[in-house]
């Protein structure tokens, strides 16, 4: 009697955990597509140069940013290039249009050398911290020039929420 009783209990643990997988593989699959680098440098409106690149599943802009903007702003105008395109709309929408895509890296140039790279993986930011980083970029877009604290609270925001590289020339002692 108590091997039956044993027996029934496997028999309906099977049958639950068949159960578990047969409902979990009716789930509609997930587009995983990603952009041809075409389509996503179309996503972004910059007035300098920009190329895009899809590496894996994370796309890569680059954006070469103005010299003498680097000359005037110094480490911070160097730090905060990044964090205006990672934290835009535009990535937002490329992040919802390919759910494929992983992240989005954004690395900024002067003369072709590196200045700053950031990398906003899709998981990290919900959409209450969406809307929180596209308030806190666009602060910083419209008035940053006025008001350097704006470019301040951005690039903290943005050291806590990517994964982010300074070249040191650009960056040290300013």
């Amino acid at each position: 009697m108590r091997n039956l009783t044993n027996m029934k209990a496997i028999a309906g643990g099977t049958v639950f955990v068949a159960l578990i997988l047969v409902l979990g593989g009716c789930q509609e699959p997930v587009d995983l597509a990603l952009p041809t680098a075409t389509q996503a440098k179309k996503y972004y409106t910059y007035d300098g140069a920009l190329s895009a690149e899809v590496v894996g599943n994370v796309v890569t802009v680059s954006v070469a940013q103005d010299p003498q903007l680097i000359r005037r702003g110094g480490a911070l105008w160097a730090k905060v290039g990044p964090y205006i395109f990672v934290f835009s709309d535009e990535t937002h929408r490329l992040f919802q249009d390919y759910p494929g895509v992983a992240g989005v890296r954004v690395v900024t140039t002067v003369g072709g050398a590196q200045v700053a790279s950031a990398l906003l993986a899709r998981e990290t930011l919900s959409d209450v911290l969406w809307r929180r980083s596209l308030n806190i970029a666009g602060k910083a877009r419209r008035d940053g020039t006025e008001r350097v604290t704006l470019l301040q609270d951005l690039v903290r925001w943005g050291e806590d929420r990517t994964e982010f590289e300074y070249n040191s020339r650009y960056t040290r002692g300013r």
